[in-house]
Protein backbone atom coordinates (compact mmCIF):
# COMPACT_ATOMS: atom_id res chain seq x y z
CA UNK A 1 0.00 0.00 0.00
CA UNK A 2 0.81 3.47 -0.70
CA UNK A 3 0.16 6.30 1.35
CA UNK A 4 0.34 10.05 0.32
CA UNK A 5 0.77 12.59 3.60
CA UNK A 6 0.25 16.05 2.88
CA UNK A 7 -0.47 18.66 5.50
CA UNK A 8 -0.37 22.51 6.05
CA UNK A 9 -1.94 23.90 2.95
CA UNK A 10 -3.08 27.25 4.30
CA UNK A 11 -5.07 27.99 0.63
CA UNK A 12 -2.66 27.50 -1.58
CA UNK A 13 -4.26 25.98 -4.54
CA UNK A 14 -1.63 26.05 -6.51
CA UNK A 15 0.54 24.24 -4.24
CA UNK A 16 -2.32 21.37 -3.43
CA UNK A 17 -2.96 21.03 -7.20
CA UNK A 18 0.68 20.43 -7.99
CA UNK A 19 0.40 18.10 -5.30
CA UNK A 20 -2.33 16.27 -6.05
CA UNK A 21 -0.52 15.73 -9.92
CA UNK A 22 2.59 14.67 -8.32
CA UNK A 23 0.84 12.16 -6.71
CA UNK A 24 -2.00 10.83 -9.40
CA UNK A 25 1.58 10.04 -11.30
CA UNK A 26 3.10 7.99 -8.90
CA UNK A 27 0.37 6.66 -7.58
CA UNK A 28 -1.12 6.37 -4.39
CA UNK A 29 -3.61 4.03 -2.81
CA UNK A 30 -4.96 6.43 -0.24
CA UNK A 31 -4.01 10.00 0.79
CA UNK A 32 -4.19 11.69 4.32
CA UNK A 33 -4.24 15.70 4.45
CA UNK A 34 -3.22 16.47 8.14
CA UNK A 35 -4.81 19.68 8.66
CA UNK A 36 -4.23 23.76 7.88
CA UNK A 37 -5.98 23.17 5.14
CA UNK A 38 -6.90 27.50 4.40
CA UNK A 39 -5.61 30.06 6.71
CA UNK A 40 -3.57 32.56 4.76
CA UNK A 41 -3.80 35.07 2.39
CA UNK A 42 -3.81 32.67 -0.86
CA UNK A 43 -7.19 30.96 -1.92
CA UNK A 44 -9.03 29.79 0.99
CA UNK A 45 -12.26 29.31 -0.72
CA UNK A 46 -10.82 27.56 -3.96
CA UNK A 47 -8.89 25.07 -1.89
CA UNK A 48 -11.68 24.17 0.59
CA UNK A 49 -13.69 23.49 -1.95
CA UNK A 50 -11.36 21.23 -3.75
CA UNK A 51 -10.67 19.21 -0.79
CA UNK A 52 -14.36 19.26 -0.02
CA UNK A 53 -14.84 17.86 -3.43
CA UNK A 54 -12.00 15.00 -3.14
CA UNK A 55 -13.60 13.43 0.41
CA UNK A 56 -9.78 12.86 1.68
CA UNK A 57 -9.29 11.42 5.33
CA UNK A 58 -8.39 14.94 6.90
CA UNK A 59 -7.86 16.12 11.06
CA UNK A 60 -8.59 19.08 11.90
CA UNK A 61 -5.41 21.45 12.36
CA UNK A 62 -5.19 24.49 14.69
CA UNK A 63 -6.28 27.18 12.17
CA UNK A 64 -8.83 25.08 10.83
CA UNK A 65 -10.23 25.43 14.40
CA UNK A 66 -9.89 29.00 14.66
CA UNK A 67 -11.45 29.59 10.99
CA UNK A 68 -14.10 27.29 11.82
CA UNK A 69 -15.18 28.28 15.40
CA UNK A 70 -15.50 32.00 13.19
CA UNK A 71 -14.63 34.55 16.01
CA UNK A 72 -12.61 37.25 13.75
CA UNK A 73 -11.43 39.46 17.51
CA UNK A 74 -9.84 36.02 18.61
CA UNK A 75 -7.58 35.30 14.90
CA UNK A 76 -4.98 36.73 13.17
CA UNK A 77 -4.85 37.95 9.72
CA UNK A 78 -4.32 34.83 7.64
CA UNK A 79 -7.58 32.86 9.27
CA UNK A 80 -9.18 36.33 8.95
CA UNK A 81 -9.17 37.03 5.49
CA UNK A 82 -9.65 32.89 5.07
CA UNK A 83 -13.14 33.35 6.93
CA UNK A 84 -13.83 36.46 5.17
CA UNK A 85 -13.40 34.18 2.04
CA UNK A 86 -15.74 30.89 3.16
CA UNK A 87 -19.47 30.69 3.44
CA UNK A 88 -20.91 28.43 6.58
CA UNK A 89 -20.84 24.92 4.85
CA UNK A 90 -16.78 25.72 4.42
CA UNK A 91 -16.81 26.38 7.76
CA UNK A 92 -18.66 23.79 9.40
CA UNK A 93 -16.39 21.22 7.50
CA UNK A 94 -13.85 22.72 8.85
CA UNK A 95 -15.33 22.58 12.93
CA UNK A 96 -16.44 19.26 11.77
CA UNK A 97 -13.14 17.41 10.63
CA UNK A 98 -11.86 15.12 13.88
CA UNK A 99 -9.14 15.81 16.28
CA UNK A 100 -7.31 12.52 14.62
CA UNK A 101 -7.37 9.49 12.77
CA UNK A 102 -6.69 5.93 13.54
CA UNK A 103 -6.41 3.27 10.97
CA UNK A 104 -5.20 -0.27 9.95
CA UNK A 105 -2.99 -0.33 6.57
CA UNK A 106 -1.50 -3.79 5.33
CA UNK A 107 -1.04 -4.70 9.34
CA UNK A 108 0.10 -1.29 10.49
CA UNK A 109 -1.64 0.60 13.34
CA UNK A 110 -1.73 4.31 11.58
CA UNK A 111 -1.98 7.27 14.00
CA UNK A 112 -2.41 10.93 12.28
CA UNK A 113 -3.08 13.82 13.93
CA UNK A 114 -1.95 17.48 13.22
CA UNK A 115 0.66 18.69 16.07
CA UNK A 116 0.58 16.50 19.02
CA UNK A 117 -1.97 13.74 20.28
CA UNK A 118 -3.73 15.98 22.95
CA UNK A 119 -2.85 19.50 21.46
CA UNK A 120 -3.10 20.85 18.31
CA UNK A 121 -0.93 23.71 18.47
CA UNK A 122 2.00 22.54 20.24
CA UNK A 123 5.08 20.65 18.20
CA UNK A 124 5.72 17.20 18.99
CA UNK A 125 9.61 16.68 17.30
CA UNK A 126 10.55 20.44 17.84
CA UNK A 127 11.40 23.08 20.26
CA UNK A 128 11.98 26.60 19.80
CA UNK A 129 15.66 27.17 20.32
CA UNK A 130 17.29 30.60 19.56
CA UNK A 131 14.12 31.82 18.05
CA UNK A 132 14.00 28.46 15.58
CA UNK A 133 12.75 25.08 15.08
CA UNK A 134 15.26 22.24 16.56
CA UNK A 135 14.83 18.93 16.99
CA UNK A 136 13.96 17.31 21.04
CA UNK A 137 15.86 14.21 21.80
CA UNK A 138 13.86 10.65 21.53
CA UNK A 139 13.41 10.85 25.24
CA UNK A 140 10.86 14.08 25.23
CA UNK A 141 9.58 12.62 22.01
CA UNK A 142 8.26 9.33 23.20
CA UNK A 143 6.95 11.10 26.08
CA UNK A 144 4.85 13.59 24.09
CA UNK A 145 3.46 10.99 21.90
CA UNK A 146 2.47 8.80 24.83
CA UNK A 147 -0.07 5.94 23.92
CA UNK A 148 0.42 7.07 20.09
CA UNK A 149 4.03 5.62 19.86
CA UNK A 150 2.99 2.22 19.98
CA UNK A 151 1.58 3.04 16.49
CA UNK A 152 3.46 1.37 14.20
CA UNK A 153 3.55 4.99 11.85
CA UNK A 154 2.29 8.56 13.58
CA UNK A 155 1.74 11.21 10.77
CA UNK A 156 2.05 14.82 11.79
CA UNK A 157 2.44 18.24 10.62
CA UNK A 158 1.65 21.67 11.83
CA UNK A 159 6.01 22.74 11.75
CA UNK A 160 6.30 22.70 8.43
CA UNK A 161 9.77 20.63 8.59
CA UNK A 162 9.82 17.76 6.69
CA UNK A 163 10.67 15.06 9.28
CA UNK A 164 11.59 11.31 9.28
CA UNK A 165 12.38 9.63 12.73
CA UNK A 166 12.07 6.79 14.44
CA UNK A 167 10.91 6.50 18.13
CA UNK A 168 14.08 4.44 19.93
CA UNK A 169 11.27 3.06 22.36
CA UNK A 170 8.77 1.83 20.98
CA UNK A 171 10.35 1.31 16.92
CA UNK A 172 7.68 3.46 15.52
CA UNK A 173 8.22 5.59 12.37
CA UNK A 174 6.95 9.09 12.34
CA UNK A 175 6.57 11.19 9.34
CA UNK A 176 6.01 15.06 9.03
CA UNK A 177 5.52 15.49 5.56
CA UNK A 178 6.61 19.49 5.24
CA UNK A 179 3.89 21.83 4.08
CA UNK A 180 2.07 22.22 1.26
CA UNK A 181 1.82 25.15 0.67
CA UNK A 182 3.62 27.50 3.21
CA UNK A 183 7.39 26.88 3.45
CA UNK A 184 8.21 29.21 6.10
CA UNK A 185 6.15 31.27 9.02
CA UNK A 186 7.13 33.74 11.12
CA UNK A 187 5.32 32.96 14.96
CA UNK A 188 5.78 36.06 17.08
CA UNK A 189 3.82 34.87 19.83
CA UNK A 190 5.20 35.42 23.29
CA UNK A 191 7.24 33.96 24.83
CA UNK A 192 9.27 32.29 22.47
CA UNK A 193 8.61 34.71 18.78
CA UNK A 194 9.86 32.12 16.32
CA UNK A 195 10.48 31.09 12.55
CA UNK A 196 9.98 28.04 10.72
CA UNK A 197 11.91 27.91 7.21
CA UNK A 198 12.06 24.63 4.96
CA UNK A 199 15.10 26.64 2.85
CA UNK A 200 12.99 26.76 -0.60
CA UNK A 201 9.47 27.25 -2.18
CA UNK A 202 8.90 23.54 -3.21
CA UNK A 203 5.57 21.96 -2.19
CA UNK A 204 6.54 19.41 0.11
CA UNK A 205 4.47 15.68 0.93
CA UNK A 206 5.56 11.80 2.02
CA UNK A 207 5.12 9.06 0.19
CA UNK A 208 4.93 6.15 2.87
CA UNK A 209 4.87 1.85 1.53
CA UNK A 210 3.45 -0.02 4.14
CA UNK A 211 3.77 -4.02 3.55
CA UNK A 212 2.88 -7.40 5.96
CA UNK A 213 3.10 -4.86 9.11
CA UNK A 214 6.02 -3.36 8.11
CA UNK A 215 6.62 0.36 7.12
CA UNK A 216 8.89 -0.29 3.73
CA UNK A 217 10.17 2.82 2.27
CA UNK A 218 9.65 6.52 2.82
CA UNK A 219 10.09 9.15 0.00
CA UNK A 220 9.97 12.90 1.28
CA UNK A 221 8.95 15.12 -2.01
CA UNK A 222 9.44 18.32 -3.24
CA UNK A 223 7.84 19.41 -6.38
CA UNK A 224 8.28 22.71 -8.09
CA UNK A 225 5.36 25.09 -9.06
CA UNK A 226 4.49 28.55 -9.82
CA UNK A 227 5.40 30.14 -6.26
CA UNK A 228 5.92 32.95 -8.09
CA UNK A 229 2.09 33.33 -8.52
CA UNK A 230 1.31 32.63 -5.26
CA UNK A 231 3.79 35.32 -4.28
CA UNK A 232 1.94 37.65 -5.93
CA UNK A 233 -0.94 37.05 -4.92
CA UNK A 234 0.15 37.46 -1.45
CA UNK A 235 1.73 40.66 -1.91
CA UNK A 236 -1.30 41.55 -3.81
CA UNK A 237 -3.60 40.88 -0.63
CA UNK A 238 -1.54 42.84 1.88
CA UNK A 239 1.33 40.31 3.31
CA UNK A 240 4.80 41.18 2.10
CA UNK A 241 6.27 38.62 4.10
CA UNK A 242 4.23 36.16 2.65
CA UNK A 243 5.08 36.83 -0.41
CA UNK A 244 9.24 36.60 0.52
CA UNK A 245 8.22 33.06 1.98
CA UNK A 246 6.41 31.88 -0.71
CA UNK A 247 9.21 32.89 -3.33
CA UNK A 248 12.44 31.94 -1.49
CA UNK A 249 11.04 29.26 1.81
CA UNK A 250 12.92 31.86 3.99
CA UNK A 251 11.29 34.62 6.32
CA UNK A 252 14.28 36.99 5.55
Amino acid sequence: MRLAVIADIHGNVLALDAVLADVAGRGADRIVNLGDCVSGPLWPRETCERLMSLGLATVRGNHDRWVGDGDPVAMGPSDRYALGALDEAARRWLRELPRGLTFEAEGVTVRAFHARPDDDNAYLAEDVVGGKLALVDGTVLAGRLGAAASAGLVLCGHSHQPRLLRVAATGAVLVNPGSVGAPAYDDPTPPQPHVSEAGSPHARYAMVSLEAGVVTAVEMIAVPYDWQAASERARANGRPEWAHALATGFMA
